[in-house]
């Protein structure tokens, strides 16, 4: 088959089993409904023409408040770094105004790497889970062993499910964590913050109340002018 690029090839071979292909800046990004996970990772193991029979990585995402800025880009003033934060943001917020999801309903996805000795190119797979209250997406432990810690890693930080995963549980936080400490609604500073009680002699959980919410660094990218002010200079659009 002569196509032009990888992600037409998908595209063309595996039809209305995938949701959506795209090219990235030399990335191939193929989206997968739930029930086509595992199918569509063992045909792309095991077909000839795309033989991506390496595993390299899986990982979680949580969209909660996708596409949602909490830092004043604009018209904040020079009063202070800290004055651009809104407060608004995921972790620093009232659980009755909480933000949403900014692509519909699948707050949670999960992301697989892939690569192709064979042929040395590298696809990534994304599924996204299709209910928030119990994300649940197939187990790929059956297909790449190695994936097992990766997909006991996700389910700790994010709360996703892989069903079919022989052993899945924590294995990152404590035992008897509550919560999982990746998603967008986890409080930045925790639940819970443990010390030594040296009149009962034993080890104390209590509610967090030594440390204050605060982002330091934004998560979003920021416009810049003196970077357009010297591009446009540079065009010849503006006199120096």
């Amino acid at each position: 088959m002569s196509m032009d690029t990888l992600a037409q090839r998908l595209t063309v071979h595996l039809g209305e089993k995938i949701a959506a292909t795209q090219e990235w800046r030399g990335e191939t990004i193929v989206d997968v409904l739930p029930e086509n996970w595992l199918a569509i990772a063992q045909h792309l193991r095991d077909d000839a023409e795309f033989r991506f029979e390496q595993f390299i990585d899986l990982c979680g995402v949580d969209y909660l408040s996708y596409g949602q800025v909490e830092w004043d880009t604009s018209d904040v003033t020079s009063t202070g770094f800290s004055r651009g934060v809104e407060g608004e943001g995921p972790g620093r917020f009232d659980w009755q105004e909480r933000p949403h999801p900014g692509i519909g309903n699948k707050r949670f996805g999960v992301i697989v790497q892939l690569t192709s000795i064979a042929h040395n190119r590298r696809v990534r797979l994304r599924c996204h889970a299709q209910d928030d209250a119990l994300p649940v997406v197939p187990s790929l432990v059956s297909l790449w062993p190695g994936a097992n810690w990766f997909e006991r890693e996700t389910f700790d930080l994010f709360g996703i499910v892989f069903e079919g995963h022989p052993d899945l549980r924590r294995i990152l936080t404590d035992y008897g964590f509550v919560g999982h400490p990746f998603r967008k609604d986890f409080p930045l500073i925790g639940n819970v913050e443990v010390r030594f009680d040296e009149a009962q002699g034993r080890v104390i959980y209590e509610p967090v109340t030594s440390v204050v919410p605060r982002v330091l660094v934004p998560r979003v990218i920021r416009h810049d002018s003196r970077w357009e002010q010297a591009q446009a200079e540079a065009a010849g659009d503006v006199k120096k």
